[in-house]
């Protein structure tokens, strides 16, 4: 499907509701697998979140989950503890070649039984479930803080718990972070002390019903459009928390570089252009939210400024490689871009080109990062409902707040 963006101008004052969180969603999921009397609401819409589901119900031998990277590193951890169950994970091509090596190491110096059938350090898996007995393991931090989350929410079911050593500089710690705060939401036990993060076991039963926060990254698209409005426009968008545990959540504070306030009336959160950017250059490590890296980069184009983002390793592996994507569709419209293996840095724009067809790489985040540049220019949006994987309505809430598609 491609979508046709004409050259916009959007409502003044809109209000939107916002799917669950992704992240928040794909954990509460697992820990309902594990600990039956968990009970969801606002359980996130996206592709995503019903793989996750559909695996976790499903009692076939073999699990495929496309392109759904979060379920893949969870599964994985999950099927593992599932004494006596053999199961095939697998996923797209494009899964197939995201390293998962580091995980099935950790978890196979647990006890764990897990062999490749294709490529050593890729999917797919045969994982053969069993209990799993040792309570240490070693893991290098650096890589994908999804490995460390996915440990973290199998270990209050191990009979000893679970102590893990982190190796190296930790990345997006605030994902950590809110993997433990819901752990410790079901009366888990946790620590985390530098670079070891201790988890006790626990086997009670629960009674409890947890309501998933809105998705902060989802958020993002809308304050790249509020920046790139006239001053005085205002979104707003429900259901958020002041004190969230999501780590996109710093987009408060980036966006009020660019002229965009936040603000909360209980859990409506919002945004309101209050003036134009003071600098021509913005500088950021999102080292702790590289997902919204590709938001703030166009956000910067539609601007006019320059960029200099760095902490950005983790979008190598992503659904696509990121950074080689932006390079790829920045230059499309007409400025100039370097990247690195873990930062961009994008000069101070030219005009930008019309009508220029912006590849997506079946990746959501490309779509949706791109789309507010309609507000700036035509343009055309390729394999556009790629954006189900995390926010299936995206397209008709852009409608909604008067974009002009096609």
């Amino acid at each position: 499907m491609q979508i046709s963006i004409n050259k916009s101008e959007i409502k003044p004052f809109s209000s939107l509701k916002i799917t669950g969180s992704k992240s928040e969603s794909n954990r509460v999921l697992l820990l309902q697998a594990l600990y039956k009397g968990l009970k969801i609401n606002n359980l996130s819409n996206s592709d995503d979140s019903q793989l996750m589901q559909a695996a976790l119900a499903s009692d076939s031998s073999t699990v495929d989950i496309h392109h759904a990277g979060t379920a893949m590193r969870f599964l994985t951890a999950y099927f593992a503890t599932r004494s006596g169950i053999t199961t095939t994970l697998t996923g797209s091509s494009r899964m197939q070649e995201r390293p998962i090596k580091i995980l099935v190491e950790a978890l196979n110096s647990l006890g764990a039984s897990i062999t490749y059938t294709k490529n050593e350090g890729y999917p797919p898996l045969l994982i053969e479930g069993k209990s799993l007995t040792d309570n240490k393991v070693y893991l290098k931090a650096n890589v994908s803080s999804q490995y460390i989350s996915a440990l973290l929410l199998i270990a209050p079911t191990l009979s000893k718990g679970l102590s893990l050593y982190l190796e190296g500089k930790i990345t997006s710690v605030p994902y950590i972070k809110m993997t433990l705060s819901l752990l410790e939401e079901l009366g888990v036990q946790t620590a985390f002390d530098g670079q070891i993060i201790s988890v006790l076991p626990f086997a009670e039963d629960i009674n409890k019903t947890f309501t998933v926060e809105s998705d902060w990254s989802s958020a993002s698209y809308f304050y790249s459009i509020v920046a790139l409005s006239p001053i005085g426009t205002q979104i707003d968008l429900s259901a958020y928390k002041p004190n969230s545990l999501q780590g996109d959540a710093v987009l408060k504070n980036i966006y009020k570089e660019l002229g965009v306030e936040s603000s909360f009336n209980e859990t409506t959160l919002s945004l309101k252009k209050l003036a134009e950017p003071q600098s021509k250059q913005l500088t950021l490590d999102l080292a702790n939210a590289p997902d919204i890296a590709q938001t703030i980069a166009v956000t910067c184009l539609g601007l006019e400024i320059g960029c200099n983002l760095t902490g950005l390793h983790t979008l190598k592996i992503k659904e696509t490689d990121r950074l080689v994507a932006l390079q790829n569709e920045i230059k499309k419209l007409g400025t100039s871009i370097e990247i690195t293996d873990n930062s961009l840095h994008l000069k101070s724009p030219n005009k930008l080109n019309s009508s220029i067809h912006i590849a997506t790489y079946n990746d959501h985040r490309m779509a949706m990062a791109f789309a507010p540049l309609g507000l700036k220019t035509q343009l055309f949006i390729d394999d556009a409902d790629v954006v189900s994987k995390s926010y299936p309505d995206f397209w008709s809430d852009l409608s909604a707040l008067g974009f002009e598609l096609n």
